[in-house]
């Protein structure tokens, strides 16, 4: 672990004192996107970019989705010369902390995915999830083509006309200008870490939400 690492457990642990029962994720069911592509008539791959917070428990849910072929975690929306963990948590980079699911889409749609995302985080919380505050923290969906803008736009309109949430979402829907990867050590963290404090407050509630909104959809995951 990383001294930052380090620091931000430190103080999500003390913050956890003063906020005991705030979570870091929406428990919520909610529906699926009205609007979504169909199943491939054929295997293949493609890639959707999500950021919904700490990338630890993003990475931890999309890599236990049947159909998801890979996950990363990395940093979007800034440029690659600003794309380290220590930079990006300074909150200056324009980089939010973000996970690359490389998906079949003939095993599961878009569609799908972004109901599992908006599922485990709360779209609400403008620059923050929980206890994690700022820009890198972010809510925000990085197209890949111009479908998947269709798809996500759609349903965050779907989303607030349903009143899914108690305030509207603030999720940004953006293009992915580029994907750089995360140091290794935050590849698979809550797998190879699941006595965190921070991993079991936050990330764990969000695998159980994973399993139980979606059992047909989940598989266990042991690691690459």
């Amino acid at each position: 672990m990383t001294r930052t690492s380090a620091l931000r457990n430190a103080i999500f642990t003390a913050a956890l004192i003063l906020t005991a029962g705030l979570g870091c994720n929406a428990a919520t069911p909610i529906a699926p996107p009205k609007l979504d592509a169909t199943l491939a008539h054929a295997p293949g791959k493609e890639t959707a970019v999500f950021a919904g917070g700490c990338f630890w428990g993003t990475q931890a849910v999309f890599e236990r989705v049947k159909g998801v072929i890979d996950t990363t975690a990395g940093y979007a929306g800034g440029s690659a010369a600003t794309a380290t963990y220590p930079q990006v948590t300074s909150e200056t980079t324009g980089h939010a902390e973000s996970v690359k699911v490389v998906f079949d889409p003939s095993k599961i749609t878009y569609g799908k995915l972004l109901q599992i995302f908006f599922s485990v985080h709360d779209p609400t919380t403008l620059n923050r999830q929980g206890n994690d505050v700022g820009t890198s923290y972010r809510s925000a969906i990085f197209f890949t083509s111009p479908e998947q803008q269709k798809i996500a736009s759609a349903y965050i309109v779907q989303l607030d006309e349903a009143h899914a949430f108690p305030n509207r979402v603030v999720t940004q829907v953006n293009t992915l200008k580029g994907f750089y990867d995360a140091e290794s050590y935050h590849q698979d963290y809550a797998l190879h870490n699941p006595n965190n404090p921070y991993i079991e407050v936050c990330d764990r509630p969000k695998i159980a939400t994973l399993k139980a909104d979606f059992p047909e959809l989940f598989k266990d995951y042991k690691g690459k």
